[in-house]
């Protein structure tokens, strides 16, 4: 099975995470996909941002879910990474979307919806996917498996992915039952057992967050996929390891 590299928020090793920069960074060091976080705005809109809160990546204070959209857009995301992005934005998907249509990429969009609960969030995630015409360049994935089930349901067509951070046992007997037709393991979570019986039945592992070289080439030599904070490095290796 082919070994993809997912720019993990982008190129966050480089960059500050979940924004357009980032994610065009990890476009132009050669990544396979790019891997985004998404939650909704007290508007109900669709937003690219990891932490419930603002408080880490952006000058604001406060939960994600309490700023309207416009109120987000007049936050700094990008000068606590380093001053030089002073003014970055948190992007809403329909943004990363119009830009990634004309690329490429992959996406796998994980969806934030645990705690709290956004309702409209697979909906409206889906209906984003499907106005720009990529539905078969988009993965969803989730922590919490009731979103996957609710995705699947909404759009039977689109790949979902389990998410998950412990030693489950055949998780992919699991992933079936829930229409999901991926595994996205923790990386302490990636042993060879699952490894080896997930890719023996045709089901793609794509391990998180891979930053270590030696253990990229362990997982590309396993047939593994890979989220990375620097796909610079990790393309740059497995183009290596093609040349030898």
């Amino acid at each position: 099975m082919e070994s993809l590299i997912f720019a993990h928020r982008g190129s966050s090793a480089t960059h500050p995470e979940n924004t357009l920069s980032s994610f065009q960074a990890a476009h132009e060091l050669g990544a396979d996909g790019i891997e985004l976080d998404v939650q909704l705005t007290n508007d109900h809109v669709p937003v690219v941002i990891h932490d419930l809160t603002v408080n880490r990546t952006t000058n604001g204070k406060g939960q994600v879910k309490d700023y309207t959209f416009s109120e987000l857009q007049s936050l700094d995301a990008g000068s606590w990474f380093d001053s030089k992005w002073k003014g970055e934005r948190i992007p809403s998907l329909e943004e990363v979307l119009d830009w990634m249509k004309d690329t490429s990429l992959l996406l796998n969009i994980e969806l934030k919806d645990g705690f709290p609960r956004f309702p409209e969030l697979e909906k409206n995630v889906i209906s984003l996917v499907r106005r720009f015409g990529i539905e078969d360049r988009v993965t969803l994935s989730s922590f919490n498996h009731y979103s996957l089930v609710e995705a699947k349901r909404l759009a039977p067509d689109m790949e979902t992915a389990v998410l998950f951070m412990e030693g489950l046992y055949e998780p992919w007997d699991y992933a079936r039952r829930i229409g999901a037709s991926a595994l996205h393991p923790y990386l302490p979570a990636a042993v060879p057992e699952l490894i080896n019986g997930a890719l023996k039945r045709k089901m793609p592992v794509r391990v998180f967050t891979v930053n270590d070289e030696d253990l990229m080439k362990k997982f590309f030599e396993a047939g593994c996929s890979i989220f990375t904070d620097d796909p610079g490095r990790a393309v740059q290796l497995r183009r290596n390891m093609c040349e030898q």
